[in-house]
């Protein structure tokens, strides 16, 4: 079968990605199908849905094997099993309502008190109903617990509590972090107790979930800290430490929530065990973590299951249910349709080697970083041509017969020159990567860029032609640098000028050496960061790499010595320390400068932040370096753990879309139709991460 495998990744530890799953968790997944015969893609749903969207159409699996949780919003679990079968892909797991009511934890427990499952009295709270009073029902201890989280998100031993007056402190506390609602209900002691089923698996037996004691739990309870950084202190025992009594009843009341919540092919129930055996409901999850060592796989193992039949038991459960019994059995579905493109890389290589303080080639790509973005390519079934963009390369296109062009070339000359290729591959309707010939003129013009970027902060500026021109009246120091180049060219620490005198001078000289404008640019004092952005429309956003300076200098400059010998000069910090507003800030400029230009595919910004806050872009590239491990692209991509292949994947999957759109248009007009208007969905469609190098990943096949 071909399967894609969606799922959020976990970037970093934090609360907020604590239900996402490890590129470790995602790879062993991977395994565990690919070595039943299964074509499996990995596709990262973190980003905006159309980019998903065009990643699932173009790869068209026969299921979608599901563990995407989503990122915000007491729908999120539901969202991608929706969107699912809004494209008719049949997908493992609960439909959208079991997802969204379970994580419900109030609803869920109104659900099944209905079936006879005890859980223990509660109220569910806001800001707002805590006005209406009520909370003198309660009978204490009480512990307090947010109702749309899960994974022990928001729960500490400082969750429960005694009276009212600590009620109150652990009220304001939670729920000022989860402001959606928080669920209150009268504590039990006892041991917990996970119960998990997968559908076709007979009688897996409940796991008690013992906990070291030199853990230090005030009330016993499994909060945030043991579940995600002391989880070596939790073990899983099977069978669990209770009477026959206790055991039978946990399955009789397991099997009615079971049916009552309407489970599909995987879930989990969690319960309380009180020392008079009575046993109280929790919570229920229809997406139980697929990490090793967990209850799942714990349960399993004592019927004989490892972790990849645990995997390939929750598969054919899904496909039972829903028809696809030959799909399983065969392994995979021929395909009438094209998979395999040829893909014609265009390129300038680099023969001049730039650190000799000759700059001329520095902007093309060395025969390494040529190869390595060949290979990767390649690793996704396609064939390349490679196309060196010189004078040949115009008639060399023609006769190549390819379907879609990676593009990377910097041109040869002239202020257009990143629009060349881009140019004759309009011309040929020949689809390619990356921002179309406007887009990539404009933002070759650091001046006109400036210009049309309205409702972003840019620095004060003024174009030089002779260098003898009346000067604004600036606010120094400033920045003078070329205005048509890339790479940092022209810039060096003379560049920041403190006078006019000085401004000219140096003016002078790019003009003589460049044969072009030079700018000048108030310089803007704070701290240095460039972003990466893929997608199109409304693009994903990757986390802020900060280029940090390591030698002492109040006025410091990202500058072509920089950049050829960094390890001297700066360190780079991904994902950049920064607070919740100045990220949300940096990625809002970010994306309305990428969506103003036009820019498409892939892009990198260049920012400034200053000590008030204020984001400034410096420079926009819509045509970054490519160089693994030394582009800041492929350092960003490093930093939110997407695999080098899975960025190239990206980066190129945008062309097949637009390929595949060309080709449906073709197909329709031969019908005598008249052509479909154009997808206002328009995005990147990601690529697979083999299991040695998992990260956010997706597709790349043609249907």
């Amino acid at each position: 079968m071909r399967i894609a495998l969606t799922h959020n990744l976990r970037i970093n530890d934090s609360e907020e990605e604590a239900e996402f799953d490890s590129p470790e968790t995602i790879a062993t997944i991977a395994r565990a199908l690919e070595k039943a015969g299964h074509h499996v893609e990995t596709i990262d749903v973190t980003g905006p849905a159309s980019r998903l969207v065009a990643r699932l159409e173009a790869f068209l699996p026969d299921i979608v094997f599901n563990t995407a949780e989503g990122r915000r919003g007491r729908m999120r679990r539901g969202f991608y099993p929706a969107l699912f079968e809004e494209l008719g892909l049949p997908y493992t797991g609960s439909d959208p309502y079991t997802l969204c009511v379970t994580l419900d934890k109030a609803m869920t427990k109104k659900i099944l008190a209905g079936f006879g499952v005890a859980s223990p009295r509660g109220r569910f709270l806001t800001k707002a109903s805590l006005k209406s009073g009520g909370l003198d029902e309660l009978h204490f201890p009480v512990i307090v617990k947010p109702n749309f989280e899960g994974s022990s998100k928001g729960i500490s031993q400082a969750s429960v509590a005694s009276d009212a007056h600590e009620l109150t402190r652990v009220l304001e506390d939670v729920l000022g972090r989860y402001p959606d609602g928080v669920l209150v209900e009268r504590f039990v002691p006892g041991v917990d107790v996970r119960v998990v089923k997968v559908d076709g698996v007979p009688a897996m037996p409940p796991v008690e979930i013992a906990v070291d004691a030199s853990y230090e739990r005030r009330w016993g309870i499994l909060d945030f800290t043991l579940s995600h950084e002391k989880e070596h202190l939790m073990k899983p025992r099977v069978p669990a430490e209770l009477s026959a009594r206790v055991l039978e009843r946990l399955r009789e009341v397991s099997d009615r929530a079971f049916t009552a919540l309407g489970f599909h092919d995987v879930a989990a129930l969690d319960f309380r065990v009180g020392p008079d055996g009575e046993v109280s409901f929790l919570s229920a999850t229809a997406l139980p973590s697929f990490e090793p060592n967990t209850a799942l796989f714990a349960s399993a193992a004592t019927l004989g299951m490892d972790y990849d039949q645990t995997v390939l038991a929750v598969l054919r459960a899904a496909a039972l249910r829903l028809g696809l019994q030959a799909a399983l059995e065969t392994k995979s579905r021929p395909r009438s349709r094209k998979t395999q493109l040829t893909v014609g890389f265009a390129f300038n290589m680099k023969r001049i080697e730039s650190h000799d303080g000759d700059d001329r080639e520095a902007e093309y790509d060395s025969p390494k970083t040529i190869d390595a973005i060949s290979k990767a390519i390649e690793s996704f079934g396609h064939v390349v041509v490679p196309l060196e963009a010189n004078q040949d390369f115009p008639r060399v296109l023609m006769s190549s017969n390819v379907d879609v062009v990676f593009n990377i070339a910097e041109g040869i000359s002239g202020r257009n020159r990143e629009a060349q290729v881009p140019n004759l591959c309009e011309l040929l309707g020949v689809p390619y990567t990356g921002s179309d010939s406007a887009t990539l003129s404009i933002c070759l013009d650091k001046a006109l860029t400036k210009k049309i970027l309205h409702d972003v902060d840019t620095p004060e500026f003024q174009v030089l032609v002779t260098g003898r021109e009346k000067l604004r009246p600036f606010k120094y120091p400033v920045m003078v640098k070329p205005n048509q180049e890339g790479t940092s060219k022209g810039i060096s620490q003379k560049s920041v000028c403190d006078d006019e005198a000085q401004v000219r001078e140096v003016a002078r000289e790019l003009i003589e050496r460049y044969g072009q404008p030079a700018l000048v640019e108030e310089y803007i004092f704070g701290r240095e960061f460039t972003v990466g952005l893929l997608g199109e429309k409304r693009p994903r956003v990757l986390p802020p790499m900060e280029v940090v300076f390591l030698n002492p200098n109040p006025r410091p400059v990202y500058d072509y010595e920089c950049k050829q010998d960094w390890e001297k000069h700066v360190r780079y910090e991904v994902p950049a320390n920064l607070t919740k507003d100045e990220l949300r800030a940096m990625e809002k400029v970010c994306r309305t400068t990428f969506m103003a230009l036009g820019c498409r595919d892939v892009a990198r910004i260049d920012l400034r932040l200053t000590p008030e806050g204020r984001v400034y872009v410096i420079e926009v590239n819509p045509l970054p370096g490519l160089t693994p491990d030394y582009s800041d692209l492929c350092l960003i991509a490093n930093g939110a753990k997407i695999a080098y292949r899975t960025l190239i994947g990206d980066v190129l999957s945008g062309s097949i879309k637009r390929w595949r759109e060309r080709q449906g248009t073709r197909e329709t007009e031969a019908n005598g139709h008249a052509p479909p208007a154009a997808s206002s969905t328009t995005s990147v469609a990601a690529t697979p991460t083999p299991p040695e190098a998992a990260g956010s990943g997706g597709v790349l096949l043609p249907n």
